[in-house]
């Protein structure tokens, strides 16, 4: 396929607090090596794109205060492929600074938007996905999403509901829902209607500004004034200038949820989203009493449906854990049971305010 007129945007700012200890606001989930492959998340999310579409048409959007992180990791990425946010907006201002930049140089752009921390294990597959995805969007004015065939009920994604509408074999999207409980998720997986949100979106330069300037006025007022005005270096900095005005919001909510052109490509490449504890362990591999183990050295007795994680020159013996998190990196060990680790974003706020910011 011709590739020049296809782009990746690769979202690269969060902090990643949910995996705190191991993620640290220094050094974020993406920028880790989770499995020991001497790979981090980000880079792996690069080395995927780069089978799809030129290296020169990657672009990566992240916190200005992982610039240099972000060049040490990918020496092979020029300087201004590399979006520096001067502080987090969410989701919808992100992929907007992204979009206006390049319009900016190419007015037919496609784009595929991708988190960096995603984990994709059949990778021929994405690719197939991927590029099917982005000649769909170049010949029709729709925004696409990439929906996950579930493979159990689970409360940790958002799920898209599709309709009986379809644009070739591309399905319309009936409804969004936003994390579930277990008994709605035991529902909507049995239902064979829906599927998992998987974060990733792929349209036309075009579609999107267009979606931007009905939904989300208070973002492209701010953006078109640079448009007639500055070349291209210029109109980056009048944009990163701007940025701190623009409404903390997700794509999702902004956009996705409101417009009518919405449409959604089943896929199944063995994806996770990376976003908990939980959901890296129910992709590990696991011992025959279901416990699992990222790069350090365990012995387990009479445990079961562990994680565990420890820097890679240390050995843990665990005795009588049964569905618990066990991770150490950088002076701090978390022990804390699986079931209940949405509280880690409070214990990091808890650690914070009696121990500052050493340990965050």
């Amino acid at each position: 396929m011709d590739n020049k007129n296809n782009y990746c945007v690769i979202m690269s700012g969060g902090i990643g607090s949910r995996f705190w200890p191991f993620s640290r606001e220094a050094r974020p989930k993406q920028f880790l090596d989770f499995f020991g492959t001497g790979r981090s998340l980000l880079q792996l999310t690069v080395d995927r794109f780069k089978k799809i579409l030129p290296i020169e048409n990657i672009y990566i959007v992240t916190n200005k205060e992982y610039a240099q992180l972000v060049i040490d990791e990918l020496p092979e990425l020029d300087s201004s492929q590399i979006l520096l946010e001067p502080m987090r907006r969410n989701t919808a201002p992100c992929i907007a600074f992204a979009s206006y930049h390049i319009q900016s140089f190419n007015p037919e752009a496609n784009i595929v938007v991708a988190p960096s921390d995603h984990l994709i294990l059949k990778e021929d597959e994405f690719v197939s996905v991927i590029q099917k995805s982005l000649e769909f969007v170049k010949k029709h004015d729709t925004l696409l999403t990439l929906g996950i065939q579930p493979s159990r009920p689970e409360t940790g994604y958002g799920y898209i509901q599709i309709g009986d509408e379809k644009l070739e074999d591309i399905t319309k999207v009936k409804v969004f829902t936003e994390k579930p409980n277990i008994e709605l998720a035991k529902v909507f997986f049995e239902s064979g209607e829906f599927l998992w949100n998987s974060g990733i979106f792929v349209w036309n330069i075009k579609t999107i500004l267009n979606a931007f300037h009905k939904y989300l006025p208070e973002i492209t007022n701010r953006f078109d004034q640079g448009l007639d005005k500055f070349g291209i270096s210029e109109e980056k900095s009048f944009i990163e200038e701007n940025f701190p005005f623009c409404p903390n919001i997700s794509i999702d909510y902004g956009i996705m949820e409101k417009a009518d052109n919405v449409y959604v490509q089943a896929a199944n490449f063995g994806w996770s989203d990376l976003g908990t504890w939980g959901s890296l362990y129910e992709i590990s591999e696991k011992d025959e009493n279901a416990n699992a183990t990222l790069i350090a050295e365990t012995l387990f007795f009479d445990s079961s449906e562990n994680v565990v994680t420890l820097p890679a020159d240390k050995l843990a013996v665990i005795q009588g854990l049964d569905g618990y998190i066990v991770a150490e990196a950088d002076g701090v060990l978390l022990i804390c049971k699986k079931e209940e680790e949405q509280r880690i974003k409070q214990f990091v706020a808890d650690v914070k305010f009696k121990y500052g910011e050493k340990y965050i």
